[in-house]
């Protein structure tokens, strides 16, 4: 078996695609000039081999742990860990997915034109999450970690501006609707994230990075639908603001 310092960086991106955003990080080319050591083309760039190592080996070690039980969480940390955990993953990944679809939509894109109308898609749902994570970072979590507040300190709260969190709860939950909508339509374009055999070590990331993308959203779509915004609904209801 060989170490990371021997495997190619194609070898190591197709093995674990998530590699691919550490090189992307350093400029390290793992589609068309692949075929190379880590220790080679750190010997090449003057890059420091431990230290992207040492993040190689991490992101090898870390798994993701599916069996939380999140329904038992308190409303602010499981709002501290949407925000810090997918809204962090949703900001840190959009620039790598536009960046390659930008690249495999002027490579490919003649071969390949569903891919244009899949940038186009992915293009729209960063703009348009980002402003509806931000709306939820500023009016709906402050808010809940107010209530928390509150009701730890057993004192009343008073209204807020916007009247009651079921309205800015509700337009989150059309957002949701349409981004989970948009995301069909890439998934129906991209054959499921099945990259056609045409396909270059970039394209394969990019779809692969697109599903667990998708998958991101569906666990952070759940955890605030059907955990964090109906809980919140129920908290307020506890205090009089008549």
């Amino acid at each position: 078996m060989k170490t990371i310092t021997e495997e190619t960086i194609a070898e190591m991106v197709r093995e674990d695609y998530r590699t691919a955003k550490i090189f992307k990080k350093y400029n390290i080319d793992f589609c068309c000039k692949g075929n190379i050591s880590l220790e080679a083309i750190c010997l090449e760039k003057n890059i420091d081999t431990e230290k992207i190592r040492a993040e190689l080996t991490a992101l090898q070690k870390s798994k993701q742990n599916r069996d939380i039980d999140y329904n038992s969480w308190h409303l602010d940390l499981l709002a501290n860990y949407i925000e810090k955990k997918h809204h962090r993953y949703v900001e840190e990944t959009t620039p790598t997915l536009k960046s390659f679809l930008d690249k495999i939509c002027s490579v490919h894109g003649n071969k390949h034109p569903e891919l244009f109308q899949i940038n186009k898609l992915f293009h729209e749902s960063a703009g348009e999450f980002a402003v509806h994570m931000k709306k939820e970072e500023l009016i709906i979590f402050p808010f809940i970690r107010k209530m928390v507040a509150a009701e730890t300190a057993k004192k009343g709260m008073e209204k807020p501006s916007f009247g009651s969190i079921e309205d800015p709860i509700e337009m989150m939950k059309h957002d949701h609707v349409v981004e989970g909508e948009r995301f069909e339509k890439i998934a129906a374009l991209s054959n499921n994230y099945t990259p056609p055999a045409d396909a270059c070590n970039t394209y394969k990331v990019t779809f692969a990075l697109l599903k667990e993308f998708e998958e991101d959203l569906h666990l952070h779509v759940h955890l605030e639908n059907n955990i964090l915004f109906p809980k919140a609904i129920e908290l307020e209801k506890k205090f009089d603001h008549g």
